[in-house]
């Protein structure tokens, strides 16, 4: 195991166990986890792998074989940059905690596609996380862990994610989506075995990433609390008269507001459809939620849009971006037969416009965080 190896190499001596935690793609369920919505996730084979070993004093030296640098070595938790904060910020939850963590020396490897919005950054909180849990014996539960790596994006990097990807990472199930609760925190295993309807589930990364990406996110989820107190409930969640509540609102508040009271409606039809077997029928409620992301939420952008529109007219069944948006992936729910077909009209449309080829390859619902060796 590279990772191992790469371990030794930078620290001498043998880790202490080695961890794995996935990526996620979700099927659908966008923008709603921060208002405590309801989601659709699932873990793709892709992800990070952590080889782990305690230290008897407080240092943290955290490395990866995706950086071109040696060992950030932290005495002081803050002292950590770039991708380090994400893992240095689990350290710091733990802590803030009261948890009996001290240091330990990290080696990271990773295979999660670049810049596909499959949320590596969830998954090296979580691998972190697990890692931590086993090492120190603290036998926290699942979901708890999962809060513990949100926090560490929220409070210690500073990015106002939800829930939603660290517990995918955590909790999922192979061959099952993850049907999550965002508010009260249940969830269930949804199973979704598209080979036998005769399906395949196409990741289409665009491989773009727009600058505005992050504080436009952290925009949408101010117009989404400020809608929300206009309306007088706690969270957009509580809506159940949505033509009321338009009336109610204007502007990009009364959009997001739409958005994420439809989702929600979405997210539990689509389970209905899968759970009657109907999976074939999936398609329409994938296309509806990208034209309500694209025009309600305004988090989509030319390539995502060309990329949905060309997997439509190749003959894909239905089609939406995945993710927070500004770039990132699209999803793409096709008939096996016709898969290279959705795959050339897609790749015909990025050449027609001048654009680098995307990347296409089918995922498939993994299982979640866990100990390797």
């Amino acid at each position: 195991m590279r990772v191992v190896d790469a371990f030794r190499q930078a620290y001498g001596g043998e880790p202490a166990g080695v961890w794995h935690a996935p990526g996620r793609v979700n099927l659908i369920g966008e923008h709603t986890d921060y208002n405590d919505g309801f989601v659709l996730p699932f873990a793709v084979p892709w992800g990070v792998t952590a080889a782990v070993r305690p230290r008897e004093d407080d240092t943290v030296r955290l490395a990866s074989l995706q950086a071109d640098s040696g060992p950030q070595v932290l005495e002081q938790i803050d002292q950590a940059e770039g991708w380090a904060r994400y893992a240095a910020g689990v350290f710091w939850v733990m802590r803030e905690d009261g948890l009996p963590i001290r240091g330990a020396d990290v080696m990271i490897d990773g295979d999660v596609p670049q810049g596909a919005g499959l949320s590596s950054s969830a998954a090296l909180e979580v691998a972190v996380a697990v890692a931590l849990d086993d090492l120190y014996g603290l036998g926290r539960p699942r979901m708890e862990l999962a809060r513990i790596a949100q926090r560490a994006e929220n409070d210690f990097v500073g990015m106002p994610c939800g829930i939603m990807d660290q517990a995918a990472s955590v909790l999922s199930r192979e061959g099952h989506a993850l049907f999550l609760d965002c508010r009260s925190l249940a969830s269930r295993a949804v199973p979704l075995d598209l080979a036998a309807h005769g399906l395949q589930l196409l990741i289409i990364n665009t491989g773009v990433h727009h600058e505005l990406a992050d504080g436009q996110y952290a925009r949408r989820r101010r117009d989404c609390e400020n809608a929300a107190k206009h309306l007088g409930v706690d969270s957009l969640r509580d809506v159940t008269d949505l033509a009321s509540a338009l009336q109610k609102l204007t502007g990009d508040e009364r959009k997001r507001t739409q958005h994420v009271v439809t989702e929600n409606h979405r997210v539990e039809a689509l389970i209905g459809l899968l759970r009657a077997g109907a999976v074939q029928e999936i398609g329409a409620l994938l296309i509806a939620s990208h034209l309500s992301l694209r025009d309600q939420f305004e988090v989509s952008c030319a390539e995502l849009d060309v990329a949905v529109e060309a997997a439509v007219k190749g003959g894909a069944r239905g089609a939406r971006m995945t993710g927070g948006g500004f770039g990132g992936s699209a999803i793409a729910l096709v008939a096996e037969e016709k898969a290279d077909r959705v795959r050339e009209e897609v790749m015909r449309a990025y050449e027609e416009r001048g654009w680098a080829a995307p990347t296409i390859f089918t995922a498939s619902a993994a299982p979640g965080a866990r100990r390797l060796a």
